[in-house]
């Protein structure tokens, strides 16, 4: 694979937006307290850089453990969904009516129920996470091909058996898919954790940070959370490819050289 094809042009387009962002940021004449440039965030980012580490850390485990709890949920409710037919019929749309609840609506319940600190981020990660990767995964689930289901049942299989060596396998792709997906709200959601009731947090540093008026701090903590979602994404996106190596075939990555469609 030719790398330079997929890291030139974004990275081209990234130096383009931030060298475009300086030159506003001078010309416009407005004050750096309204658009700081790209100096001014750096500079802000450099000199908190103690307390920004600490945060890092502290999002980080709380993503870290609301994604590893968001996928055992995920998986589980997708087996049961799987497993049992009722269960799907029953399951299917409450899961859909979880995501219409404003998550900063139930925020005051949790700090009541869990206190300020690390758990009530966790729970939000865990609530933002779980839902695209039980439906992909469900999804993915239940559109194995029936042909490959027919001959392992010809051949003796009992029906664990055929989940392990078929269903399960064909649902990875779709299973990954919700995981980038997953993995790409788990900062903000960890974020908004914090606001509402983290004591640490890049959530927490950017909500002082707006309370002093120091906006340059603020851009810091946007510029922080999306290179750890890239980053994250980068991760997962990794993981499939050794996890699936089947999948990104030869043809699959010339169908992406002709199209650009993956």
């Amino acid at each position: 694979m030719n790398w330079r094809k997929y890291i030139i042009p974004p990275t081209a387009l990234i130096a383009i937006l931030i060298i475009g962002w300086y030159f506003v940021a001078k010309i416009s004449g407005l004050n750096s307290f309204i658009l700081p440039s790209p100096i001014n965030v750096i500079q802000a980012g450099w000199e908190t850089r103690d307390l920004l580490l600490s945060a890092i850390g502290t999002t980080l485990l709380a993503t870290g453990i609301g994604l590893v709890l968001a996928i055992i949920a995920g998986i589980g409710i997708a087996t049961i969904i799987d497993f049992w037919p009722l269960a799907r019929r029953a399951l299917y749309p409450i899961l859909v009516v979880s995501q219409t609840i404003q998550i900063l609506a139930i925020a005051p319940i949790l700090i009541i129920w869990f206190g300020f600190g690390l758990m009530p981020t966790i729970v939000i990660v865990v609530l933002f996470c779980f839902f695209p990767l039980a439906i992909s995964t469900a999804d993915g689930l239940i559109s194995t091909d029936p042909d490959l289901i027919a001959l392992l049942r010809a051949m003796g299989a009992n029906r664990r058996q055929i989940w392990r060596m078929v269903r399960m396998p064909s649902a990875l792709p779709a299973f990954f898919s919700g995981l980038r997906l997953a993995v790409t709200y788990s900062i903000v959601a960890a974020t908004i954790g914090e606001w509402v009731g983290g004591s640490q947090g890049l959530g927490l540093y950017m909500l002082r940070s707006k309370n002093s008026l120091a906006t340059d701090q603020v851009f810091v903590a946007m510029l922080i959370t999306s290179l750890l979602s890239i980053g994250l994404f980068i991760t997962v996106y990794i993981i499939e490819r050794l996890v699936m190596p089947w999948y990104h075939s030869k043809q699959r990555k010339e169908q992406w050289d002709d199209t650009g469609i993956y």
